[in-house]
C-alpha cells in the first residue's frame, strides 16, 4: 500500500490512500465522516436513493486499513452514523463486522453534528479528545488550538494532469490544523478554494490528495480550470 508520511506538530503522521491518518508512535488509526447508514436514511426519510451498499465498503475499508497498520486504537472523529436513528437500522452483518472491528482495539467516538450522543455500539464516546500534542475534535474552531485534528468539511482537490481534471477528497493541513476528508463511500465533498476551508487555513497550507498513490500539493485557494 502507498503511504505518504507528513510532519504535524513534530509528529510523525501517514495519510494512508482512504482516506484514513496513522499515527505510528501511538498506533493510532483515525478516521472521519464514515456517515454509516447513509443508504438507508433516503429510503426511511425519502429523497434520491442510493447503492445500498455503501456501509459494507465503508467497513471493508476500515477493516483493511486496521489489518495493515496493525493499529491499536481507532478515533472516528464524528459523523460515524449519518444520524443517531440509523445506528440500528444498519443491516445485521454490517453491525456483526462493526463490532468485530472493535474486538481488542481501544475505539474511541468522538461526537458529530449528525450523530450526538452516545453510540449504541462498543468503545467511548467524547466531544473532544487530546493525546499528546494533538487536539481531536468534530469541526474546527474559527480560533484554533496548535495541533487541531478535525473532520466534518470533507475537502477535496483537483489536480491537472495533461490537460485532464482529477478530483479527489484530500487532507488539507497548515503548522496549526489538519482537517481529514470523509471516510465514508458517497459522502461527496467540498472544494478545497471553498471560503469554508479557505478562512480556515493559512496561506502556506497543504493539501495531500487520497488515492492509489497520495499526493502532496499546496492547498488550492482558487476555483480550477474548467
Amino acid at each position: 500500500m502507498n503511504t505518504l508520511e507528513f510532519d504535524f506538530q513534530s509528529q510523525t503522521l501517514v495519510a494512508l490512500p482512504s482516506g484514513a491518518l496513522f499515527w505510528p508512535d501511538r498506533g493510532l488509526l483515525c478516521v472521519s465522516d464514515l456517515h454509516l447508514g447513509k443508504s438507508a436514511r433516503p429510503a426511511r426519510f425519502g429523497g434520491a436513493q442510493l447503492p445500498p451498499y455503501e456501509t459494507t465498503e465503508t467497513l471493508t475499508n476500515l477493516a483493511r486499513d486496521l489489518d495493515v497498520t496493525q493499529a491499536k486504537s481507532v478515533m472516528c472523529l464524528g459523523d460515524s452514523f449519518d444520524s443517531p436513528s440509523l445506528q440500528q437500522a444498519l443491516p445485521e452483518q454490517d453491525r456483526f463486522t462493526l463490532l468485530a472491528l472493535q474486538a481488542g482495539v481501544d475505539w474511541v467516538w468522538i461526537e458529530g453534528n449528525h450523530d450526538p450522543g452516545p453510540v449504541a455500539f462498543g468503545g467511548r464516546c467524547m466531544q473532544q479528545l487530546a493525546i499528546g500534542p494533538l487536539h481531536f475534535r468534530h469541526i474546527a474552531k474559527g480560533q484554533a488550538t496548535a495541533g487541531e485534528v478535525s473532520g466534518h468539511y470533507h475537502p477535496k482537490a483537483t489536480l491537472s494532469l495533461r490537460g485532464r481534471s482529477l478530483t479527489r477528497p484530500c487532507f488539507v493541513f497548515d503548522d496549526t490544523r489538519l482537517i481529514l476528508p470523509a471516510y465514508g463511500t458517497f459522502t461527496g465533498g467540498l472544494h478545497c478554494h471553498d471560503p469554508a476551508l479557505t478562512r480556515l487555513m493559512s496561506p502556506t497550507a497543504h493539501a495531500i490528495l487520497t488515492g492509489p498513490t497520495p499526493c502532496k500539493i499546496p492547498m488550492p485557494g482558487r476555483a480550477p480550470l474548467s
